[in-house]
């Protein structure tokens, strides 16, 4: 069975994004977000030629259930785009 993803961006710095993956059809454990989290990073590097992107994991359906995992500074400029409604979401596909 294949995740439904959703990715987006948030700009972080004018030069520098922060590469947000939503996991839309169910909650993952520890291990299985280091897992979406490199493919997205091997994603990325990929395509974009960035060598350390930053990526945060959000996992939930509400708002009352989200959980978002990455780097501190990260996860606070993505909680902050999410309240303000400022992440398009596109759908994503990782193999």
């Amino acid at each position: 069975m294949t995740r439904q993803l959703a990715y987006g961006t948030v700009r972080d710095h004018p030069r520098k994004v922060i590469h947000v993956v939503r996991v839309l059809d169910e909650i993952l454990d520890y291990p299985e977000i280091d897992r979406v989290t490199e493919q997205m990073r091997v994603h990325v590097t990929s395509r974009h030629g960035e060598q350390t992107p930053n990526i945060v994991i959000v996992v939930g359906d509400s708002k009352e259930t989200l959980r978002l995992f990455g780097e501190c500074p990260a996860v606070t400029c993505v909680r902050s785009a999410l309240f303000h409604a400022a992440v398009r979401w596109s759908p994503l596909q990782l193999d």
